[in-house]
């Protein structure tokens, strides 16, 4: 880098003030990191001066560096071992993982980062892009994702899981859930994780957009769907997944409601899963989850990961299959709503007028759309 004539810049959680030294003694050109604001004296008065520089927070300081010197970061390279850096790798033209930890690991693989272990001597006059790529060895990367669902990988929730021996241990089902947030394709994901099967996720582009969990929905072979096209061609797919005995995972209401209709106590779903179930005449194993809302509100574009003392509650309750009729994909998808919801607490059936606050947390960054139209979409024929 320093021969192509590229400044060389370290980015950091740590205080300025104590890594600067060390970026000076290294002959760094200049140090973006966390700084924190300082008494007449000296001392520090606890406060932050500026940015909190880490996750989507480093990223933000990041790109207003580069754009005070007039560094276009398409074109600049960035290293990191911590999943936190995501936010910074996808946003450079040329991310590269250096001794990932573990979580870093199935990002890289989900991404196809080029991945640097520096563990064991390697041969450093051979072009980075040369080196190796992340192995997944003698392991499914189904399995890989699957071994990173562990509560103790979201320090940011707690969960409260009851039910998954009515997951069956063994062939097909379709695992349905209540949609209230980005997270719960994490809560799904940590919930059959108990039953020590894999899960194929069936849910539209975004979700697959969404950070972190995403990245998991994809490596654990998720099936993406556009809504746009109308086309079948993922409930196809969901059927031959099915027919293979996996489980696929689905939320019936297809997004997130919106607004006043997020604390509507009437769950409205799509025929996609009743439809699905008729096709495949496998088990449809109802999934109640509450408290992911607060982990993750529609209003956020990331999860709060910062919340590491009083991490907020997760509720996830698996019930036992629905008896669907397999006749009418409506009369079935009423089926499916109600089994939702009665495995959900009694508070989610009360009638509940929101306050402005709680509506705006239920709309997606700088929404701009019709709230009279959100409480009236989703019917079961859209």
């Amino acid at each position: 880098h320093r021969a192509a004539g590229r400044p060389i810049v370290l980015a950091t959680t740590t205080p300025y003030d104590l890594v600067k030294p060390l970026a000076d003694l290294l002959g760094l050109d200049d140090v973006v990191a966390t700084r924190y604001g300082l008494n007449a004296d000296g001392t520090y008065d606890g406060t932050l001066d500026g940015p909190f520089v880490w996750s989507a927070g480093k990223l933000s300081a990041v790109r207003d560096w580069a754009v005070a010197h007039g560094v276009d970061l398409a074109e600049s390279f960035a290293y990191s071992d911590s999943v936190y850096d995501t936010p910074l790798l996808a946003a450079v033209g040329h991310p590269f993982v250096v001794n990932p930890d573990p979580r870093m690991k199935l990002m890289a693989a989900a991404r196809r980062w080029p991945t640097l272990d520096l563990s064991a001597a390697a041969d450093l006059t051979k072009d980075v892009s040369s080196m190796a790529k992340i192995p997944v060895v003698n392991m499914e990367i189904q399995r890989l994702a699957l071994s990173f669902t562990h509560p103790l990988f979201f320090p940011y929730a707690k969960f409260r899981i009851s039910g998954t021996d009515n997951i069956p241990a063994s062939g097909p089902a379709i695992i349905v859930g209540n949609h209230r947030s980005y997270f719960d394709s994490a809560a799904l994901a940590v919930t059959i994780a108990q039953t020590d099967r894999t899960v194929r996720f069936l849910g539209k582009k975004e979700v697959f957009d969404a950070p972190v969990v995403g990245q998991l929905a994809a490596a654990m072979g998720g099936i993406r769907v556009d809504r746009g096209t109308g086309s079948d061609e993922p409930l196809q797919a969901a059927a031959e997944a099915l027919a293979n005995g996996d489980l696929v995972a689905m939320m019936p209401q297809g997004t997130i409601p919106r607004g006043k209709a997020f604390y509507d106590p009437q769950l409205k779903g799509r025929w996609g899963a009743a439809r699905l179930a008729a096709l495949a005449k496998v088990p449809v194993i109802p999934v109640g989850l509450w408290g992911t809302e607060k982990v993750w509100p529609r209003s956020a574009r990331v999860p709060n990961m910062l919340n590491l003392v009083a991490p907020p509650t997760v509720t996830v309750t698996v019930g036992s299959p629905v008896k669907l009729g397999h006749r009418s994909p409506d009369a079935d998808t009423k089926r499916i709503m109600k089994a939702l919801m009665d495995l959900l607490p009694a508070e989610s059936r009360e009638q509940h007028e929101p306050t402005a606050e709680e509506i705006a947390l239920a709309l997606p960054p700088g929404y701009k759309g019709d709230l009279q139209h959100e409480s009236r979409r989703r019917p079961g024929t859209d």
